[in-house]
């Protein structure tokens, strides 16, 4: 099978239900949205130490929850192609939430505001964390203003799934500076780089 089809070529794709759209389609910017959230999931996956096996099964956990809402939002309403698909229910946004609770359990608390970075697993998670929240404001735009979009996926359930999502990244980031005994980066107010005065 070829990667490549030409059918895109003229600037429409096809959804999961096979109904052909336009790429600039507001669904598309939604999926693709989770779509490049999963891929940067994947790339902070291969920078977590080898012997934080279980952080890598959590994150690869995501990635399939978020492929799922990806098929959910690029499936039309009352598609037959609805029943592959499972629900994305309350028992996730409770994973994210005990996973926030056990990470923050060992971080000290936030006394400032910080900037990404440190550890390069927590930078990628701080990238991340931006990707969920662009990716959140497209699907409840869609959700919101696209009279098509009714879901047999619970809509609120979406919504706060993505949300949650983003908070589990901002401690992720934290909690992988931790373990790789890297100090998160503190924002301090006026500095300048060393040296060099402003």
């Amino acid at each position: 099978m070829k990667v490549y089809t030409g059918g895109g070529d003229r600037g429409q794709t096809s959804l999961f239900s096979g109904e052909r759209v336009a790429k600039s389609n507001d669904r598309i910017e939604a999926y693709g949205d989770v779509d490049e959230l999963n891929a940067v999931l994947g790339l902070l996956a291969s920078a977590i130490p080898e012997e934080h096996f279980v952080l890598v099964e959590e994150i690869h956990m995501v990635q399939s929850d978020l492929f799922h809402i990806g098929a959910w939002l690029a499936t039309t309403p009352g598609s037959a192609d609805t029943t592959a698909l499972y629900d994305i229910s309350e028992k996730k946004i409770a994973f994210l939430e005990t996973a926030i609770d056990r990470m923050e359990e060992e971080l000290d608390p936030l006394s400032s505001f910080i900037l990404p970075g440190g550890h390069a697993a927590s930078a990628t998670a701080h990238v991340a964390r931006t990707v969920c929240r662009r990716a959140e404001r497209r699907v409840v735009y869609l959700l919101d203003n696209i009279a098509d979009t009714h879901l047999p996926v619970s809509v609120e359930t979406l919504r706060i799934y993505l949300n949650r999502l983003s908070d589990y990244l901002f401690v992720f980031a934290r909690y992988c500076n931790l373990i790789s005994g890297v100090q998160d980066i503190t924002w301090k107010k006026d500095t300048s780089p060393r040296g060099i005065k402003l």
